[in-house]
């Protein structure tokens, strides 16, 4: 689960982290009233999105399509630049290299103090799944694109592995200071700041926390100037305040549909639908269609236990992407029997009239059964009996083999 920008910045300001004061607004005129409240001749005026590339991304008019403004995150020297930058954010499409071309309705700012910036660096906090343990990413080049820089310079990305139960020791944190060049205050400010982040992200259950920039001031103050902050969704349950922060809005309808669905969804940009039970072997299951010259158009988990009606709301689900030429479905039967599967399928096909491709795998438990009941039922269902055969049959029937 994603958060804006201002919410992130609340929860530090709460934990006692370095941040600006700023001013959530969602009208020109809050934005205005930010502006006189703030007291500073300088302010950001920040487009609040769940996307990375704000600041180089474009706006658009929504209903002509033009080119409203260039950048997402302006910096406001007068009460009339905020005036004009507001005008030009709420409403209108921010296209960012993470929106994809449709890009995501601006219905948020977040207008902050200016500070006086003597560099920038890079700050992220994961969870290495590989080692099973939290890691801290740090670099001098903040400010640009991270994937930029693990390009074009790697040995500027400094990477440290922290104890979950430990936390950031004094010594972990003198060696990112000495990483970064820091040196007396702005060393001293840095130890500070990534203890306490660092035990916000265990606390508050966080997938991940990335700061595009971290700054030091001219003071030697080591500011979060962003806050891009994510959750794991598996933890919720012991977050209730987290979870009031979340935005529908900049959520895909059809992934919440899923989710209160009991189903997981997420939209891809290819036009294969997958309806598939088990995370792995979903993903598997996009895998092989890549191989044979597809392209998925969705990851669709349906859990281990799901019945005719949860398949018939996956498949309405998945034909709701108007990019969606034809549809794989994958099960194996553990738990899940084939037979209610296929009934699900049948049912399924008849109630939202499919018109496009549509192949079953089916093996585990009650599998001949379900094949037959397919078989039986006199609508156009292609069967496979293995991945590949299913993968090839529906590249095949859609002619992404041409």
């Amino acid at each position: 689960m994603n958060i804006h920008e201002y919410q992130g910045k609340g929860l530090f300001r709460d934990a006692g982290l370095p941040v600006l004061e700023g001013v959530h607004c969602k009208t020109v005129e809050e934005a205005l009233n930010a502006y006189d409240n703030l007291g500073n001749k300088v302010v950001a005026v920040k487009s609040q999105i769940h996307a990375g590339g704000r600041g180089k991304g474009k706006l658009y008019d929504p209903n002509s399509g033009d080119v409203v403004m260039e950048g997402g995150v302006k910096i406001a020297f007068s009460r009339d630049d905020v005036e004009i930058f507001a005008t030009n954010i709420i409403g209108n499409r921010l296209v960012t290299k993470q929106t994809g071309e449709a890009g995501k309705i601006v219905n948020n700012l977040y207008v902050e103090s200016g500070c006086a910036i003597s560099h920038e660096y890079y700050l992220a906090i994961l969870v290495d799944r590989e080692e099973k343990m939290p890691l801290i990413m740090a670099s001098t080049e903040g400010g640009m694109d991270i994937e930029e820089v693990a390009e074009s310079n790697p040995e500027a990305i400094h990477k440290l592995h922290v104890d979950i139960e430990a936390g950031v020791t004094t010594q972990q944190a003198d060696e990112l200071a000495t990483a970064l060049k820091l040196e007396g205050a702005a060393a001293a400010s840095f130890n500070e700041m990534i203890q306490g982040l660092f035990a916000l992200f265990v606390e508050k259950d966080c997938a991940m926390v990335e700061i595009n920039p971290l700054v030091r001031t001219e003071d030697d103050e080591m500011v979060l100037l962003d806050a891009k902050v994510s959750f794991d969704e598996n933890a919720l349950f012991r977050h209730p305040d987290i979870v009031e922060l979340r935005d529908l809005s900049e959520e895909e309808d059809t992934e919440i549909r899923a989710k209160e669905a009991g189903l997981s969804y997420v939209k891809l940009d290819g036009n294969i639908g997958c309806l598939v039970n088990g995370a792995g072997l979903a993903m598997a299951t996009m895998d092989v269609i890549k191989l044979y010259g597809g392209e998925p158009a969705n990851f669709l988990d349906v859990g281990g236990g799901a019945d005719e009606e949860q398949v018939k709301t996956a498949f309405s689900i998945i034909l709701e992407d108007p990019s969606v030429k034809g549809i794989l479905v994958n099960i194996f039967g553990g738990i899940m029997r084939c037979d209610i599967i296929a009934k699900g399928v049948i049912a399924a096909t008849e109630a939202l009239g499919l018109e496009d491709p549509l192949v079953v795998r089916l093996v585990g438990t009650n599998f001949e059964e379900g094949r037959r009941i397919l078989a039986e039922s006199g609508l156009n269902i292609h069967t496979a009996e293995t991945l590949a055969e299913g993968a090839e049959k529906i590249v095949a029937l859609i002619g992404g083999d041409e």
